[in-house]
């Protein structure tokens, strides 16, 4: 399992829409792939059906391949939706694979087996497949039902966990924390991993 963050930084609208474009494009070629996604967390765009940023698992034999083919800068060609007059028509947002975790993580977790909440029938109200993981040091937890077994929810809350930790860690170093905002003030606007054009996001380049 792989998780991806797609982010337009801190790009206008536009940016915000090519991640809400770019992410469907993805989870289509995951599905042509027989790899599963799930949307694990998301921040949404100040215009409808937009995204400013999206944490997605990969989940599949290949899933490795799928995120180095998007991994880096991709660049969208297109006159903007709402300002038809601006100049502009290249947007750029980054898609980033997320830390995995250290070897020594899991013996630094603390597991919870709980009952799933949520809409889910029957199995959801009888099993607890769900696990709560808690980091014990810091005190960070996550809950993850998305999969039926607790071995995945398992697998997936220690990936999460990486991630949350990989973030505080940065916020925390002050050498670390300027070249973090950096990175999320700008995305490299040159050497794009893929290019995409036109309202319908056609494909250029891969």
């Amino acid at each position: 399992m792989i998780l991806l963050q797609l982010s337009a930084a801190q790009g206008p609208a536009e940016c915000c829409l090519a991640v809400a474009r770019a992410l469907a494009c993805l989870q289509h070629e995951a599905a042509q792939a027989g790899i599963r996604t799930e949307q694990l967390e998301r921040e949404d765009g100040e215009q409808p059906g937009t995204l400013r940023s999206v944490l997605l698992s990969l989940d599949g034999d290949g899933e490795d391949t799928l995120a180095s083919h998007w991994e880096g800068t991709i660049q969208w060609i297109c006159a903007s939706p709402w300002r038809p007059r601006h100049p502009r028509k290249n947007w750029f947002i980054g898609v980033a694979r997320c830390e995995a975790p250290s070897t020594t993580l899991a013996d630094e977790i603390r597991f919870e087996a709980t009952r799933s909440s949520g809409p889910g029938g029957q199995h959801v109200n009888k099993t607890e497949s769900a696990i709560r993981a808690t980091h014990v040091a810091t005190g960070i937890s996550v809950k993850v039902q998305t999969e039926r077994s607790q071995h995945a929810n398992k697998r997936l809350a220690m990936l999460l966990l990486a991630h949350k930790l990989a973030c505080r860690d940065e916020e925390m170093n002050a050498a670390q924390r300027g070249l973090r905002r950096q990175l999320h003030r700008q995305v490299e606007r040159g050497n794009p991993r893929r290019v995409f054009r036109g309202e319908g996001f056609v494909p250029l380049s891969s």
